[in-house]
């Protein structure tokens, strides 16, 4: 999961309001949010997955990888890029990707490094996981892709990825989505003690760290992620096949070494790579976002979060903020893909 743990903040505000995010909640008014029943899409919230499949999923070398990749609408759309975060996969957007395909968008779902079917070309590359070389995964793949410029909307990892596209390569990016907020930190800036309450929620970053805690996920992998999963969206209703589809993507051989990183890296306890040194520095100083951007949150978001008052100064272009109500978690594009594409779709016009 990903949490914002250094935009300015006062920690113990954000600990007196993580779970309860600010703003009134929004439901745009378009075609895509009408059902038979005229009900939004957050009162679905929890049902079930509609989508059990992607139309076309395809392998391009871009960068350090072979990127697998799900790819729908027209090729010359307007390109969106989705992005999951951890414990996730690209079926968090198995109903968000047609919907925005029929809306006449190019979408393109990356598995991030170590997930699904994507690879490091090479075996002596470092398995890294800190924020700016899964930025450049990203880049990497738009150029593979002949993608000059995209929407790109995601959330956990997704979203942090975003922000990073965003304040390193506004050129690249026409808008962005990010799910709770603004999520770029540095190991520095995690260096300040949380309270209990606030540790706590974190507890599976100090597992991480441990050679036990790694031990400990590799073995319990499908158990250890379906708890996350029920942490962090406690009203969501999966079943299990849901829950399979994605999780038959964290066999991936790097997928252990990617998460490890990822969080050790965060505490400052792993190096990153020196080459990119110079982009978390630029990072690090916490750069203003000035792309069009919509945050959003669900209103049952069980992974400690800031309240959209913490970040909106991080925003400095086009902005809304949307809470989605109806019992939404953590993972809002498979809780509520209807308001995540009507997001897509509102920021690319703002």
């Amino acid at each position: 999961m990903e949490h914002t743990k250094s935009t300015g903040m006062s920690r113990r505000r954000l600990l007196a309001m993580a779970g309860v995010s600010a703003g009134a909640a929004m439901v745009a008014r378009s075609p895509l949010f009408a059902d038979s029943g005229g009900n939004s899409p957050a009162a679905n919230a929890t049902a079930s997955t509609k989508n059990t499949s992607f139309s076309s999923l395809r392998q391009i070398d871009a960068g350090l990888l072979n990127v697998g990749y799900a790819e729908a609408g027209p090729a010359n759309g307007r390109a969106v890029i989705l992005l999951h975060g951890w414990p996730y996969d690209i079926y968090s957007f198995v109903d968000v990707t047609p919907l925005l395909a029929s809306a006449g968008y190019r979408v393109i779902v990356p598995y991030l490094r170590g997930y699904g079917t994507t690879s490091f070309l090479s075996s002596a590359t470092m398995h890294n996981a800190q924020q700016s070389a899964v930025g450049l995964d990203i880049i990497a793949l738009m150029d593979a892709l002949k993608i000059q410029k995209a929407t790109v909307a995601g959330f956990d990892w997704g979203a942090r990825t975003a922000d990073v596209m965003a304040v390193l390569w506004p050129d690249r990016c026409k808008a962005i989505v990010s799910v709770s907020g603004y999520l770029i930190s540095s190991p520095a800036g995690n260096q300040t003690p949380w309270p209990p309450q606030a540790a706590f929620a974190f507890w599976y970053q100090y597992y991480f760290a441990t050679e036990v805690g790694k031990a400990g996920y590799a073995k319990y992998l499908d158990e250890f992620n379906k708890f996350i999963w029920h942490q962090a969206s406690p009203k969501w209703n999966f079943d299990d096949a849901t829950y399979n589809r994605t999780a038959a993507s964290f066999n991936n051989p790097d997928h252990v070494d990617i998460v490890m990183h990822d969080y050790r890296w965060r505490l400052g306890l792993a190096d990153g790579e020196r080459k990119y040194d110079d982009l978390e520095k630029r990072l690090a100083a916490l750069p203003v976002v000035t792309v069009p951007a919509i945050t959003m949150e669900g209103d049952s978001n069980g992974a400690i979060h800031a309240p959209s008052t913490a970040y909106r100064n991080k925003f400095s272009g086009k902005y809304d903020y949307r809470l989605i109500t109806g019992g939404v978690g953590h993972n809002i594009p498979q809780e509520a893909p209807q308001a995540f594409a009507q997001a897509v779709i509102d920021v690319d016009r703002l």
